[in-house]
């Protein structure tokens, strides 16, 4: 009995810690490939941001893929469209985030879209976005989408592709201890 009563203990101390969410930084990278003509789809609707939370000015962080874009951008094979660095809690529930870009017209962006982010062994990755061409009266007259659906893994660069437009993301955790090292040597 007493063991049992110990067990249970134990589970609740253990159980709030693995339920709870993990702060993660998350960077993406959307960009148009150059060599690819563009594909026009239905133009973005107006409740392109419907469900997603706005990021907040304080969970913005500094972007540090900062030399792969300026290497995007010299090549001359991609354009760089967006690029955004923010901190949010990550767990089992997805989070969707509203990303936009450029002056609002009417609750339309040139640029916007969504990110959900879930959580697992790796994260899974909804992307939404539009590139949108706006006319003089603030109306969308041309969208190109990006609809990419991925599982990718944390701590690495990722490249989803999605013909004339990609997305560069990379989730690292801020709550993880740091990997250990490989060791130098092999005991024999």
């Amino acid at each position: 009995m007493r063991l049992f009563r110990s067990l249970t203990l134990l589970l609740a101390l253990v159980a709030p810690m693995a339920l709870a969410d993990d702060l993660y930084q998350v960077e993406m990278i959307l960009v148009r490939q150059n060599a690819e003509p563009p594909i026009l789809s239905r133009t973005a609707p107006e409740d392109w941001a419907a469900g997603a939370q706005h990021l907040r000015p304080e969970s913005q962080r500094t972007p540090a893929l900062g030399p792969i874009v300026d290497k995007l951008g010299a090549s001359g094979n991609y354009s760089v469209l967006l690029h955004r660095a923010w901190q949010q809690t990550l767990g089992e529930t997805p989070v969707k985030v509203a990303l936009s870009d450029g002056p609002e017209q009417f609750g339309q962006f040139p640029i916007e879209g969504t990110l959900a982010l879930t959580l697992g062994r790796f994260t899974d990755v909804q992307a939404n976005f539009w590139i949108n061409q706006i006319d003089g009266n603030g109306l969308v007259t041309r969208s190109e989408h990006l609809q990419q659906q991925s599982h990718t893994k944390n701590g690495q660069l990722n490249y989803l592709d999605n013909g004339h437009l990609a997305l560069l993301i990379k989730i690292t955790s801020l709550t993880a201890p740091a990997p250990r090292p490989a060791p130098t040597e092999v005991a024999d």
